[in-house]
């Protein structure tokens, strides 16, 4: 059950992201080239980039790891002239491989800060997230060499991704922390674990991804098994034919809810992220400019506390079946992985 007060406000206002605003719902850009399925073509990629601005979005996320490379190249020929008018994020520390490719050491960081301007067509990034905490790396040795690159005005802010509260905590004490970028959804609740109270005491946004839940939440996903061979959901474990089923079941009261407020069930799951606090952005990723119009109806969608809590009765951590990631995904993952204990009487 979410704990945060629901936002009873128009969400179209502008929310705060490393000092600066951004409209609350982003573009994630993963999904062009990485990741799951139907890529785009490089001319289809920018096109559709292009669409999101000429839609208003104000906010993209790219990342090193994404097509090696390739995906920011797609980003930053698309953004062009309109560079200086978007919030512009990226990723390093991580590169994907047989080993996982995790690598928080400063000189590599600093070297994919710089292999990212190069790559984006920029002087700046305005957030630069460390990908994966780098087990073998100390988080404050990583946290150092992004403040450096503050100061040194490649970057104007740095952020981490996929870590906990102790980790964001440890992190902040070298360098203030911009943001923390982690999956959150109504079917992935960990951020609620410890990480949201962390980034309201640290002053650091959440900006939430995967916020339909890696389309699980859009109900366009019957199958998973139909799925292109490379798509990364045939490894996650909530997408297996053991906890499928049990899954596409608690769609039909959530579509039922989501008709209720005239909305469909992939806004209505972004503007449940939107409605935990203003401190919470959603980059919620497509190919499809359709898709794109029905994710931002999300920043119009209100939600009373009633409809918070109703919702989370039907989608929550007990009633989703399967982990989010398989058993040597994890090792990679430093998020909090199951609800702390109550404490002892």
């Amino acid at each position: 059950m979410s704990l945060a007060p629901a936002l009873t406000t128009d969400l179209s206002s502008q929310r705060t992201l490393a000092g600066r605003t951004a409209q609350p719902v982003g573009l994630g850009c993963m999904n062009l080239n990485h990741g799951y399925s139907g890529f785009l073509a490089d001319e289809d990629a920018v096109t559709m980039v292009r669409t999101a601005l000429d839609a208003g979005v104000d906010h993209f996320d790219t990342a090193t790891l994404y097509g090696a490379g390739h995906n920011e190249e797609v980003v930053g020929r698309a953004l062009g002239a309109h560079r200086q008018d978007v919030f512009l994020a990226s990723k390093g520390g991580l590169t994907g491989g047989r080993d996982g490719g995790i690598d928080g050491r400063p000189e590599t960081l600093r070297h994919q800060v710089e292999d990212s301007l190069r790559r984006l067509g920029t002087e700046f990034i305005d957030l630069y997230y460390l990908h994966r905490l780098d087990p073998d790396v100390p988080v404050e040795e990583s946290a150092g060499a992004l403040a450096e690159m503050v100061r040194a005005g490649m970057i104007g802010a740095y952020g981490l991704s996929e870590v906990s509260a102790a980790t964001l905590e440890r992190a902040h004490a070298v360098h203030p922390v911009a943001a923390v970028q982690n999956e959150y959804s109504l079917w992935t609740r960990n951020p609620e674990w410890g990480l949201l109270d962390a980034c309201r005491r640290t002053g650091a946004a959440l900006v939430a991804f995967s916020p339909v839940g890696r389309g699980f939440l859009t109900g366009t996903v019957q199958d998973p098994a139909a799925l292109p061979q490379g798509d990364m959901r045939h490894r996650m474990p909530r997408f297996s034919a053991e906890h499928y089923p049990a899954n596409l079941a608690l769609l039909e009261p959530f579509r039922a809810e989501a008709e209720r407020l005239g909305t469909t069930i992939a806004a209505l799951s972004i503007a449940w992220v939107l409605a935990q606090g203003p401190d919470v952005l959603a980059i919620p990723g497509t190919t499809s400019a359709a898709h794109l119009t029905e994710d931002r109806s999300a920043e119009q969608v209100v939600l009373t506390a009633e409809d918070v809590a109703r919702i989370d009765e039907i989608i929550n951590h007990d009633t989703v079946h399967g982990h989010r990631y398989a058993v040597q995904q994890r090792a990679s993952i430093d998020t909090e992985d199951e609800p702390a204990a109550p404490p002892e009487a």
